[in-house]
């Protein structure tokens, strides 16, 4: 059934969306060539999983490994102009991976002596070997991730040298050269936390995700949505909501999401009579709001836990009610438009049987038992490589999913092709992060947020926020986190918000300036699905989405929605911060059993505003501000007859 819909689109509509996320389309090798790179691509997973598990290995060696030889696949995978695409790769491309493995080399060759010398007494070899790595970094970064990221690391890179002639918070005493390169091109850098994150957890669960899809989970989340909810009221688009929270769980990217599941789902809400616009906006809404969703939080949670030392399942488990606030706000704006516009669901002979998909259920085994892993205590690589393998076993269920020796290659050839951004991303922030810490520029900015905010962290909070959606525009979530995280962080820190709360709040913006325009990742690659204007799309998607900006401010002001505190605190923070954001969705679309005047939307996004304020009288004013709205517009309908949809 899935297929069918998924067919609707063609490859380059597809194509189109993608290339908006990476810097360039990627080569198809053929023949021998096909074969030779996808046995290199699956080693490369491979021996991840070996290490993590089995094989032990010194912790900078390894980390050098999974960035350089990385490099040197993705050099090969992505050609240096998009009109380089060939089966050839060309010479300068040839001697990149060369250079990449020749650091990599060099770093193995020489780890003991490195450690005591980097950044302190580097030889002239030492400091042009991590010169080039460095360059290498960068420009594999340009052709993942585009030219966002890059430019801003080189202004980072230009503040090192010409910092000492600035003036104010932004001058200090400077650095040679050769100092700077070793102490970049080392753990303070590009091996750092980030790339410590990227190698030892991000990786694992792309394989987690790269298997479930070979094992057919993911079309059976497909299938599952639609089969649910595809006939009611608006059905594609609340089919849209659904399987965005369940692929979400398993992908770590907006438009990964946007393209897998926009190709048929777009095509649906066309159908039902949703315009192009409405259709990509709410595609992009969805899809961006399942990097939030745990246990994968699109790579976020895993960086998050190696910067901030907090446990990966509490920030797991904090993550729940957030994103649960995110996707009903998401819900009852579909739903509300699909009353408004009088759109009607599939036909149920179109759907898939229920009862077979019920009977299909064990192909969620492997994501049960990864979150039961993590929350019994297991180790998070454990729990990722248990999950890996109980995707295998599930396959063997199924006929016509089953996973033999080259659906596995496969699986961990999509893997790594799958990681290369995020390792190149990664790899690219840590030359930021260690910036921040060798200039003590970190501290500084820190002391400007302070001066900035004076005693109010509110004012601080809303400076996080525009500073994370800046960064988010036009960068992947996980570098536009890790530079706000490092930039932002300790300054919030300092001024009494604790750890989880900051960096969740962080995260949370930089995820949703995927949606957020003038650079809307994946509104963008949605539109480009759905044929629609970009800009209209932007825009609508930030309608479809406004809860989304409300929710951190919600968990800052009440840390029961993080699940802190006792049970009876978290139960009304959740119920309060569910009918807060209901609220806040009838203002936006002007609806509540009926259509509403301006007054009736101020009044309303009024008692949304009490319901989320954390405060008990708060919470009482806005519901009965809520009870009192919707009693008078039955009322009225009784009074008047029923609206037109309704």
């Amino acid at each position: 059934m899935t297929s069918s819909f998924q067919d609707t689109l063609s490859a380059a509509d597809a194509e189109r969306a993608e290339r908006l996320e990476f810097g360039a389309r990627t080569r198809t090798f053929a023949g021998w060539r096909g074969h030779a790179f996808v046995g290199l691509s699956a080693a490369y997973c491979l021996f991840h999983i070996a290490v993590l598990n089995v094989v032990p290995l010194d912790e900078w060696v390894f980390r050098t490994i999974h960035v350089t030889v990385g490099s040197a696949i993705a050099f090969l995978l992505y050609p240096m102009r998009s009109s380089g695409v060939g089966l050839r790769v060309p010479w300068y491309d040839w001697a990149a991976v060369l250079l990449s493995l020749a650091c990599c080399a060099y770093i193995w060759a020489n780890v003991d002596e490195l450690i005591g010398r980097t950044g302190v007494l580097p030889t002239q070899t030492d400091a042009i070997v991590a010169a080039v790595g460095t360059v290498l970094v960068i420009e594999i970064t340009r052709r993942t991730a585009g030219l966002a990221l890059p430019i801003i690391c080189l202004v980072f890179i230009a503040y090192v040298f010409v910092g000492p002639w600035l003036p104010g918070i932004l001058n200090y005493r400077g650095y040679e050269a050769d100092l700077f390169f070793s102490f970049i091109y080392s753990m303070e850098g590009i091996f750092g936390m980030t790339t410590a994150a990227s190698s030892q957890f991000i990786i694992l669960f792309v394989a987690f995700a790269a298997f479930l899809q070979a094992s057919k989970t993911g079309d059976y989340f497909i299938n599952l949505a639609v089969g649910l909810f595809g006939g009611v009221r608006g059905g594609p688009a609340k089919v849209t909501v659904v399987s965005g929270v369940l692929f979400g769980t398993i992908s770590g990217s907006a438009v990964a999401n946007v393209v897998a599941s926009g190709m048929f789902s777009i095509p649906m809400m066309r159908r039902v009579g949703y315009s192009r616009t409405s259709a990509a906006a709410i595609e992009a809404t969805s899809s961006t709001g399942g990097q939030i969703v745990p246990p994968v939080m699109g790579a976020g949670a895993f960086l998050m836990a190696e910067i901030t030392g907090i446990a990966y399942t509490d920030i797991a488990l904090a993550a729940v009610v957030p994103a649960v606030l995110f996707y009903v706000a998401n819900y009852a704006h579909v739903d509300i438009e699909a009353v408004k516009q009088n759109i009607r669901g599939l036909p149920r002979a179109e759907l898939p049987s229920v009862p077979r998909l019920l009977r299909q259920v064990y192909l969620l085994a492997p994501l049960v038992i990864l979150i039961w892993t993590l929350m019994s205590g297991f180790s998070v690589i454990r729990a990722g490589t248990m999950g890996i393998v109980a995707a295998i076993v599930t396959s063997w269920i199924s006929r016509d999913s089953r996973m033999g020796p080259v659906a596995t290659i496969r699986a961990l050839d999509d893997a790594t092709r799958q990681s290369l951004q995020l390792v190149a991303v990664c790899a690219c922030a840590g030359i930021i992060v260690g910036v921040l810490g060798l200039t003590g520029l970190g501290g500084r900015f820190s002391a400007l947020v302070l001066a900035i905010a004076g005693e109010s962290q509110f004012l601080a909070l809303v400076f996080a926020m525009l500073i994370a959606l800046l960064l988010g525009m036009g960068m992947p979530t996980t570098a536009a986190y890790a530079i706000a995280a490092a930039v932002i962080a300790p300054g919030l820190q300092q001024m009494g918000i604790p750890p989880l709360i900051a960096h969740l709040f962080i995260f949370y913006y930089a995820v949703i300036s995927a949606i957020t325009p003038p650079v809307a990742l994946a509104s963008f690659a949605a539109a480009a699905l759905a044929g629609s204007d970009p800009w209209k799309t932007s825009f609508e998607s930030v309608r479809y989405g406004v809860g989304a900006f409300i929710v951190p401010f919600m968990f800052f002001y009440q840390p029961a929605l993080l699940m802190q505190g006792d049970a009876l605190a978290v139960a009304i923070a959740v119920a309060t911060g569910i009918l807060g954001v209901l609220a806040l969705a009838f203002a936006s679309e002007a609806w509540l059993v009926r259509p509403l005047g301006w007054i009736m939307r101020v009044i309303l996004l009024a008692a949304g505003l009490l319901l989320v304020s954390g405060a008990w009288w708060g919470d009482l004013a806005g519901l009965a501000i809520l009870v009192a709205a919707w009693a008078a517009g039955r009322a009225s309908t009784r009074i008047s007859g029923p609206s037109a949809g309704g």
